[in-house]
């Protein structure tokens, strides 16, 4: 049987990196991805890994990373969707440069790249995407609202598009992690809480600071720190088994889920689709 092959978006670091690992230790065919290849070392020179550029801003950048990865390994049977950031603001205190910009990356790059690959796995008659979002997309917190409504924005995507797609064989999917090391938020998350005037700003700050002693205290559940090849494992599992549309992982993401009766969101979709969809 013919390798199978993945496109991973957002290669350089984190989650993306470690699915790219993954995969190939896997013995799968892997498009890694990212905005500057030139800086990346450790994935260069491995065995049927292809590291090349990929902006999902920039449609030329995802045509030509699409054609490249197509053109070395033939196609593509599966799309991790990973690239995205965040960033610590009141929504006061957000402009609108940076809110467009993150709907940019973490919402619009998603679409943008995923309507490039769909062509092909409509072509070959299957396939499997993976949209890697957050606890966020779950719930909203303070200081992240901006943040929190792009993933809100692509679980629903996800979920839409599991439905409209499941017919054709290709199988749409969430992955939520909750808080992880190697989990990074922009640089300019203390200009962006200082900004608004001195009475803003602090109630900005005051909010962080929980949030931040929440977060740590979450990321420890069970006492140990979180550990981030958990993702890429459930990526993995994703692509290679049966699971639910929504994903979440990590014990604070889980934890979260188990509390909003989230279980029970694949049974209820379950129930849809007979509504939804034509019968076959």
């Amino acid at each position: 049987m013919s390798k199978k092959t993945v496109l991973i978006t957002g290669c350089s670091s984190g989650f993306g990196k470690l699915a790219a690992m993954t995969f190939h230790e896997k013995g799968w065919n892997v498009i890694a991805t990212m905005r500057s290849p030139e800086k990346e070392a450790e994935l260069t020179g491995l065995d049927d890994v292809l590291v090349t550029r990929l902006d999902v801003t920039d449609a030329g950048s995802i045509k030509q990373g699409v054609e490249e990865g197509v053109g070395r390994f033939g196609t593509i049977d599966v799309l991790v969707n990973n690239a995205g950031y965040g960033g610590h603001t009141l929504f006061e205190q957000a402009t609108d440069e940076a809110v467009r910009a993150m709907y940019e990356t973490n919402v619009f790059g998603v679409m943008n790249v995923t309507r490039a690959v769909l062509p092909l796995m409509r072509k070959q008659r299957g396939g499997c995407i993976i949209n890697v979002t957050s606890m966020a997309g779950m719930m909203g917190a303070p200081t992240i609202s901006v943040y929190a409504s792009t993933k809100f924005a692509v679980e629903g995507y996800t979920e839409a598009m599991a439905f409209e797609y499941r017919p054709l064989n290709i199988m749409v999917k969430s992955v939520a992690p909750g808080a992880y090391p190697t989990t990074r938020f922009n640089a300019n998350t203390d200009d962006c809480l200082n900004s608004g005037g001195e009475e803003l700003s602090a109630h900005a700050h005051k909010l962080y600071e929980h949030l931040q002693a929440v977060a740590a205290q979450m990321a420890t559940q069970g006492g140990t720190e979180a550990d981030p090849q958990e993702v890429a494992d459930k990526i993995y599992e994703c692509a290679t088994s049966e699971t639910p549309v929504h994903n979440p992982i990590g014990a604070d993401a889980e934890m979260l889920a188990e509390m909003m009766g989230a279980a029970s969101r694949q049974a209820f979709l379950d129930k849809m689709e007979g509504m939804l969809l034509p019968p076959r």
